[in-house]
């Protein structure tokens, strides 16, 4: 029986470090190089390169949203965790197949990315765009994959360790994405002053070639042992039907939003000059089209049950009963908060890290600065954190740590602040990296042990899915404006605006805790 949340068994320090050598954890630092390469060449490395092939700071920040499908694999993570890849899942087994594909996916789109020139002109940008939403797809469903096999294939108390080297290797594939892509970049001789789309491109195709390190582990590593005895009454035509329902409803949803693009942007003219502040007009269009576009995909799905071609017990036990399983293990009361603060723990961290590499580089630093602080020493901070994280998280509980990870959010987030004020400050910066860095490995550690207790083991992929998509949702939506927040109200209001976004998370985690420490039989 698994330990409630909020409370721990006191191990021993050498038992734990001991603990980091046992395989299954060593696997997790290189399915987190694999995970953490994808991210940065949509957010901060692809930042860069837009700003200097001259795009202007409010459409690069709205590339964040290119990585929305972080935010809405829930959706398509039951396909993944019961469909098998035709061979693949024969010779490897699920996990690893689906691993192996989702990999192959994202070398591609990294390919198509680099052989696109975002200066020539707006299909070209358009095309970036479609390239880089491959991109933000499949890495997506490497992560739902990577989740899945990480949960199940060790048991609680080996989670947090896990997380921990997860995360160092995550942070190594973003270095390799983030100062590696810039130094080389930059070595091929691209810079802010001298364009150069072949030094992007170069660099974009040798990012691609690091996929081979997660693909490897792949096909080393052993497929998890779990009991899918439960899907062997659903035969081929039962998952075509599933299949067509979720392809049905993705292009009802992509309409709807094609098909609004016109009215969104007239509706964000009118209601800004109404509120008087962009930022908030376009939040709250996109808002409304992302409903809209939710409601024509769950129309169209609630079509296809109508009509029964889809087998209506298999999307029951696909999509309702892992949310059913939530509420029960849980009361609804403490399965509504748990859900609001997995939707906010990172929401000050993410909203103000889409643009902090627009920030450094408007405050002077150059992509050889930005690399080596940010990016190579910053890792360094973060790997500090994490490992202190996962150590400080098997010895003292989860929800301690999550609590000091929060507070040094908020607090380390107003540092920016000083690096505002003080522009292009060497020193300032290195501090400012250490403490962001440092608390976000510490923060991240303990949140995804956090997530992993949630989950029950019977609907891994589908339940973590839901619980990363949440945590990123809210914030990236925010973050996607960042650019026009900075335009509007300057550095300094935003990076507060950003910490301040973090106080209410505090709050949830006390609560959260008090609540459960009340019910000493919830199982996690």
């Amino acid at each position: 029986m698994a330990q409630p949340l909020g409370q721990t068994e006191t191990r021993d320090w050498l038992e734990t470090l001991r603990a980091f050598l046992h395989p299954r954890v060593v696997t997790m630092l290189f399915f987190g190089f694999s995970a953490g390469v994808p991210l940065l060449l949509i957010f901060s490395s692809l930042s860069l390169w837009l700003r200097e092939a001259g795009i202007d700071r409010s459409t690069v920040t709205f590339f964040s949203w290119a990585a929305l499908g972080y935010s809405f694999k829930f959706v398509w993570a039951p396909l993944i965790d019961r469909l098998p890849v035709p061979l693949l899942t024969r010779a490897l087994g699920r996990r690893r197949a689906w691993i192996l594909v989702a990999q192959a996916a994202i070398a591609v789109a990294l390919l198509w990315m680099g052989s696109v020139d975002p200066a020539a002109g707006e299909p070209a940008l358009l095309m970036m765009a479609a390239a880089a939403v491959m991109l933000g797809f499949s890495s997506a469903t490497q992560d739902i994959v990577i989740d899945a096999y990480r949960i199940e294939s060790a048991p609680l108390d080996l989670q947090a360790l896990m997380s921990s080297t997860y995360i160092a290797g995550y942070r190594i594939g973003m270095l390799a994405a983030g100062a590696g892509a810039l130094f080389l970049a930059s070595h091929l001789g691209s810079t802010a002053a001298h364009y150069d789309y072949s030094a992007w491109r170069w660099t974009y195709y040798c990012m691609a070639g690091l996929m081979l390190v997660g693909m490897t582990t792949a096909l080393i590593i052993d497929e998890p042992v779990v009991n899918r005895s439960h899907e062997s009454r659903y035969g081929s035509r039962d998952f075509a039907g599933f299949l067509l329902l979720f392809l049905l409803a993705v292009a009802g949803f992509v309409a709807s939003f094609w098909l609004s693009a016109d009215w969104a942007a007239q509706a964000k003219r009118s209601l800004s000059a109404s509120i008087g502040n962009r930022p908030l007009a376009g939040i709250l269009v996109e808002g409304l089209r992302l409903t809209l576009g939710i409601a024509v995909a769950a129309l169209l799905a609630r079509i296809m049950l109508w009509s029964g071609w889809v087998n209506r017990s298999l999307v029951e036990t696909t999509w309702i009963d892992p949310v059913r399983d939530f509420f029960n293990r849980y009361s609804t009361r403490i399965a509504l908060l748990l859900l609001l603060l997995v939707g906010t723990y990172r929401i000050s961290d993410i909203v103000l890290g889409v643009i902090t590499n627009v920030f450094f580089q408007d405050m002077g630093f150059s992509k050889e600065e930005i690399a080596t602080i940010v990016k190579t020493f910053g890792l360094f901070m973060t790997l500090a954190g994490g490992f202190l994280g996962g150590v400080l998280a098997a010895r003292h509980g989860v929800m301690r740590i999550l609590f000091l990870g929060a507070v040094l959010t908020v607090a380390t987030n107003l540092l920016y602040l000083l690096l505002a004020s003080a522009g292009h400050s060497i020193p300032l910066l290195y501090v400012v990296i250490s403490a962001d860095n440092l608390s976000a490995g510490l923060a991240s550690a303990a949140f995804i042990a956090f997530l992993s207790g949630l989950t029950n083991t019977s609907f891994t992929a589908v339940q973590y899915a839901i619980f990363s998509s949440l945590m990123s949702l809210l914030p990236k939506i925010i973050g996607g404006y960042s650019g026009s927040m900075v335009d509007s109200i300057g550095y300094d209001r935003f990076f507060l605006f950003a910490a301040l976004l973090g106080l209410p998370v505090l709050a949830l985690i006390w609560l959260a805790n008090r609540w459960l420490m009340a019910r000493p039989d919830t199982k996690t």
